[in-house]
C-alpha cells in the first residue's frame, strides 16, 4: 500500500536483499527513461544486483504502468522503502528507493512540480542524512519552449537554501538529472543559456559541492549522448560542502546504458560515515 506521501514499504521482499552498508553512503543515480513495465522490471533486477545501490535516485519515472511496475519490482527486489510521489496530472516523477527500513519521506522544499523533487531522511548506522532527488524538465515543445524547465529551476533555486533547516546538522546529498551542464563543459554546447548555467551555480551558492567535480577537477565526463554523438554531463550529485572530506568515490558507469536499460550513464557516489566532521 502506498501512503499519502507516496512512500511504499513491504516487509517481505520476494528476493533476498543485499545488506546495506552501515558505515557508508552507497548511492546510485539512474534515469529510468519512461520505461515500459517489462523494461522497468529488468531495471529493478539490475539495480538489485549492484553492491553500490543501497540508495537509488531514479529520474524520468513514468506516472503510469511502467512507473508502477518499477516501484513494485524494486520492493520485490529488496528495497524496503520506496518514496514514489504521484503527480496530480500526467508528468514524469522522481523516486528514491532504499534498502533500509530506516528511511522516510520528508516534506520537499520544492513547491513547483514537487513529484519531481522528493526528499527523504535516511539513517545509516548512527548517522541520519538528508536526500533530495531532482528531475528537471527538458526544454519542451516549441510552443512552450523552456517554460516548465525555467519554472522548475526557479523553484529549486529558491528551495536549496532551505535544506539546512529541513535537515538540521545532517550531511545533505542532492542527486538528479538536471538537464543542464556546467560552465566550461567539454565539448561546449551553445544551446544552453546563461540562465541555465546560473541554475547550476545555484547549488554552490547554497553551500553544496559538485561531488564529481570535487574529486575530478578538469576531467571531462558525459552521462548522455545526443543523436550526433556529442556528450553531455546532465546527471549530477551534490553534497554539503562541509562533508566533501568524507567523499570516497563519485563517477559514471555506462554498462546499463550500453545494455539498453537506459539512455543515461549511471552515476555512483560512495561516502565514508566513520569520520564525519
Amino acid at each position: 500500500m502506498t501512503s499519502p506521501t507516496g512512500q511504499l514499504s513491504l516487509l517481505a521482499p520476494a528476493a533476498p536483499a543485499r545488506r546495506p552498508a552501515d558505515d557508508a553512503v552507497r548511492l546510485l543515480l539512474f534515469n529510468a527513461q519512461h520505461a515500459s513495465p517489462e523494461r522497468s522490471r529488468r531495471q529493478a533486477a539490475w539495480l538489485a544486483e549492484q553492491d553500490d545501490a543501497d540508495i537509488v535516485v531514479l529520474t524520468e519515472v513514468s506516472p503510469t504502468h511502467g512507473g508502477h511496475a518499477l516501484v513494485t519490482a524494486l520492493t520485490e527486489r529488496g528495497y524496503a522503502t520506496v518514496i514514489a510521489p504521484q503527480p496530480h496530472t500526467p508528468d514524469y516523477r522522481t523516486v528514491i528507493a532504499c534498502r533500509t527500513h530506516n528511511a522516510q519521506a520528508a516534506q520537499t522544499p520544492v513547491t513547483h512540480l514537487p513529484h519531481r523533487a522528493p526528499a527523504a531522511h535516511v539513517t545509516i548506522g548512527s548517522h541520519t542524512l538528508g536526500f533530495l532527488g531532482l528531475y528537471v524538465p527538458s526544454r519542451g515543445p516549441k510552443e512552450r519552449r523552456n517554460q516548465a524547465k525555467r519554472a522548475f529551476q526557479e523553484a529549486v533555486t529558491e528551495a536549496l537554501p532551505k535544506l539546512p533547516a529541513l535537515f538540521p546538522g545532517m550531511p545533505v546529498i542532492v542527486a538528479g538529472d538536471l538537464n543542464v551542464i556546467e560552465r566550461g563543459h567539454q565539448p561546449p554546447h551553445r544551446v544552453f543559456g546563461e540562465w541555465e548555467y546560473t541554475f547550476y551555480d545555484s547549488f554552490k551558492d547554497a553551500g553544496l559541492a559538485d561531488a564529481f567535480r570535487h574529486l575530478h577537477p578538469g576531467q571531462a565526463a558525459h552521462s548522455w549522448y545526443g543523436r550526433s554523438g556529442n556528450g553531455f554531463r546532465f546527471d549530477h550529485t551534490f553534497i554539503s560542502a562541509a562533508h566533501t572530506g568524507s567523499l570516497l568515490t563519485c563517477g559514471y558507469r555506462h554498462e546499463a546504458r550500453e545494455a539498453g536499460l537506459t539512455d543515461h550513464a549511471v552515476m555512483t557516489l560512495h561516502m565514508d560515515l566513520t569520520h564525519l566532521p
